[in-house]
């Protein structure tokens, strides 16, 4: 009787730290596109402060204006960093295979701390600079100017798949190594939930506020105002992330059509069987 109560409160206790470990993942994971948010509300906000009606009558507050006269160097950086890495990654990941599910390998130490800098320091940014932009009413829609239907379409796929590297590389192995002390098979739960998580992301903020990384940069072009470096780089990253979705896409359709090779490969031989059958 015991021996069951102890193995009850086991999977419990189980239950409970996979549950957790789905959720913290699933929030920490989305610090990544809520970053390009920020960015694009970022320049949305410098626009507005060029501008010397919104600068006489509406100043922004001091913490706001510490993200903006900062030109937010070390959010560019950190979010270069994980695009540059995902974009590498697609590129050097030539093999078009089925995602295993065994179980990953231990992480070393060293990346461990690593993952954590990054995460702590993003986590920051992001949480100061999306509660001033709210405190500040700033949005990046209702610029006028909008992409292509395909551009916004690879820059979700490329988003996305920018994410799901930044979790499997930086987020998934510190939440693992703190709730169970090691690295955990991805559960399909948590591939869910993101995924819905993002979608939802997506579809209430990002896809009208996103494109302000690289509208902003063309309006100052066409209204022969300075474009900075911020301008400049927010519109390499939104580009860049373009590109990451059409390498995903390119990627699934081959291995879609490889998935599909065989099946007609083993139709075409029972048919030349059965053929040969018939003759006999």
């Amino acid at each position: 009787m015991e021996l069951e109560m102890c193995d009850k409160n086991v999977s419990v206790s189980g239950t409970f730290k996979e549950a957790f470990q789905i959720l913290t993942t699933t929030l920490l994971s989305l610090l990544l596109p809520l970053s390009f948010l920020l960015l694009a509300r970022l320049s949305a906000a410098q626009y507005l402060l060029d501008s010397t009606f919104y600068l006489n009558n509406q100043p922004f507050s001091a913490l706001f204006s510490v993200f903006l006269y900062t030109n937010p160097i070390l959010l560019h950086v950190l979010v270069a960093t994980v695009s540059v890495s995902a974009f590498l990654h697609g590129l050097s990941n030539g093999r078009i295979v089925i995602p295993s599910t065994e179980c990953q390998e231990p992480v070393v130490r060293p990346h461990i701390y690593t993952a954590w800098i990054f995460i702590c320091t993003l986590q920051i940014l992001v949480g100061l600079g999306i509660e001033g932009s709210i405190g500040e009413g700033v949005t990046g829609s209702n610029f006028g100017y909008e992409r292509s239907l395909l551009s916004r379409v690879m820059f979700f796929f490329g988003l996305h798949e920018t994410m799901l590297h930044w979790s499997r590389t930086v987020v998934k192995p510190v939440v693992d190594d703190t709730v169970f002390g090691s690295g955990r098979e991805e559960r399909w739960a948590g591939r869910i939930l993101l995924a819905a998580s993002f979608s939802f992301l997506w579809w209430w903020r990002l896809k009208d506020e996103v494109e302000a990384l690289v509208v902003v940069g063309e309006v100052k072009r066409q209204l022969l105002t300075g474009v900075g470096v911020a301008d400049v780089v927010g519109w390499w990253l939104y580009y860049l992330i373009v590109t990451v979705g059409m390498i995903k896409v390119v990627k699934g359709g081959l291995q879609a059509i490889l998935l599909l090779l065989p099946r007609k490969a083993e139709e075409e031989n029972s048919k030349v069987s059965s053929a040969n059958d018939e003759k006999v």
